[in-house]
């Protein structure tokens, strides 16, 4: 099944931005998490659809709610 949405993308991005902005790798997210660091790598990748049990778990582990992760970022422009 397509994303259609584009919301797949949407999460990756914003995990990656989050995880970078505290300054994890994506092994101390997964440890975190409880996730293992192939998965976190596969959601930043936009290759993996996560649940929303492990987008919870995500988010508390980057220190944000769960709705954050669902929002687009705008770019600024420059």
């Amino acid at each position: 099944m397509e994303d259609e949405t584009g919301i797949i993308d949407v999460v990756a991005v914003a995990v990656r931005r989050a995880r970078k902005g505290l300054g994890l790798s994506q092994e101390d997210l997964a440890l975190e998490a409880g996730l293992d660091r192939t998965y976190v790598s596969q959601v930043e990748r936009g290759t993996r659809n996560c649940t929303i049990i492990v987008l919870a778990r995500l988010a508390r582990a980057l220190k944000t709610t769960p709705d954050r992760l669902l929002v687009p970022h705008k770019r600024s422009r420059g």
